[in-house]
């Protein structure tokens, strides 16, 4: 045998070992989870366009449902474009020194971000629009606070701020690998991110517009509630992608996540049900649907961390805490978050944030907590990412909403109010009977 041969034999396969081993840690596509997170960009846009426009849609008075209506679609299209210009790049660009608190520009206008580029296993492009559709029902979930009487100029120039202030960077501490998310607050899907930000916002949003004209002496029941429930139906359905879609693969931990989504909304919706029942002494449609929301908001941070019982645990909770919160708000306070904003998102992504460093312990059913982590250090971190996401939220929504009014003015006149925001700002009418 020569010596060629021998180099061939032996020498070759040790020099090529190094290749092997980069190719394998070169990332590959999955279709699989591809096909899923596409799936769940869809079901998520599918909550703002039609589902909350109609379930907000349905609680207004006749001559504001064309408003609400205009004001998810407009917030749809413009969050689109901005989140592609720059607004992604600063959620989950790497902002290199300051990358704790603000990711860079090296993503703005997609730069980079082709049709082969990959976020972990799945095209950037479906990452992109997966958390697109989060930015967009964020801010329209806001729209809750202040419905009924704020101007459409100022609603979108609050709207388009707000994302850029308060949104972006709450979401990049979170999910973009920011201080907060180093600093271990578990959030699988949103409760400081989305609940706890669009609840406090909107609750600002409501002490800075003050009360609607005749509130609460006045009666203000929902013109539709068919709607409203057709539109409660569709967030159901739809927020399957919104939580099961952030394990970010077609997998058991996706799986899980679906299972106690479902279990966390039917016992947010009963206990709701009940609780009025018990108050009243009749279950309303308007409370198990608005039960069913509270415990899909409450769930959502911890649906990827705790277990079926967890999240029944959590779902009762909701039901609870936050139709004693919505009373307490309108009947005693008479804080005029149009909506229930706050009480069902805000105290709901509270609790269900709080409940994560609870439940997520391995001995309650979850999938337990980092090395060396204890329920009471989690707890701590948990509460530490609620703090500050509602000191930064509530801040920054009051400076913008101060500012808007000196500039373009927040809210429409008595006159406008009483004859309806339909005809006063759109022209149109909702129904011509």
């Amino acid at each position: 045998m020569t010596v060629r041969k021998i180099a061939k034999l032996f020498v070759a396969p040790l020099l090529g070992l190094p290749t092997l081993a980069l190719a394998a840690e070169t990332p590959t596509l999955n279709m699989a989870n591809t096909a899923w997170m596409l799936t769940s960009s869809i079901l998520v846009l599918f909550m703002t366009l039609p589902g909350l426009a109609l379930f907000y849609g349905g609680l207004v008075r006749t001559k504001n449902v064309l408003s609400i209506l205009m004001q998810c679609f407009a917030i749809t299209a413009m969050v689109s474009i901005v989140w592609v210009l720059f607004a992604y790049s600063l959620a989950f660009g790497d902002g290199g020194a300051s990358n704790a608190w603000l990711g860079g520009l090296g993503k703005a206008l997609m730069a980079g971000i082709g049709v082969n580029t990959l976020k972990g296993d799945i095209p950037e492009t479906v990452f992109a629009m997966f958390q697109m559709t989060f930015a967009i029902i964020t801010p329209a979930l806001v729209v809750g606070g202040f419905a009924e009487r704020m101007k459409f100029s100022a609603m979108l120039l609050f709207s388009l701020f707000w994302l850029l202030l308060v949104y972006v960077p709450v979401c990049h501490w979170v999910w973009g690998e920011g201080w907060l998310q180093k600093l271990g607050v578990m959030d699988f899907a949103g409760g400081t991110v989305v609940h706890v930000n669009a609840g406090v916002a909107s609750l600002v949003a409501a002490l800075v517009l003050g009360r609607r004209k005749g509130f609460p002496a006045t009666a203000m029941p929902p013109h539709n509630l068919t709607m409203t429930v057709i539109g409660a139906c569709m967030l159901w359905v739809g927020w399957f992608g919104f939580n099961a879609g952030s394990a970010l693969a077609a997998n058991g931990a996706a799986g899980m996540t679906m299972l106690v989504t479902h279990i966390g909304a039917a016992a947010g919706s009963l206990t709701w049900m009940f609780c009025e029942w018990i108050r009243f002494g009749k279950p309303s449609v308007l409370g198990i649907v608005t039960g069913m929301v509270a415990g899909l908001g409450t769930i959502t941070p911890a649906s990827g961390f705790v277990g079926p019982l967890g999240a029944l645990a959590i779902g009762v909770t909701a039901g609870l805490a936050c139709f004693f919160a919505t009373n307490y708000m309108k009947r005693v306070l008479h804080i005029d978050d149009s909506l229930d904003v706050f009480p069902v998102h805000g105290v709901g992504g509270i609790i269900g944030t709080t409940l994560t460093g609870v439940f997520a312990a391995t001995t309650l059913g979850g999938v337990g907590f980092a090395e060396g982590v204890t329920m009471g250090k989690q707890l701590t971190t948990q509460i530490t990412g609620i703090l500050v996401t509602a000191a930064w939220s509530g801040a920054i929504s009051y400076v913008l909403l101060k500012l808007i009014d000196a500039v373009v003015g927040l809210r429409v006149t008595v006159e406008q109010e009483t004859e309806g925001l339909d005809t006063v700002l759109h022209n149109e009418t909702g129904y011509n009977l």
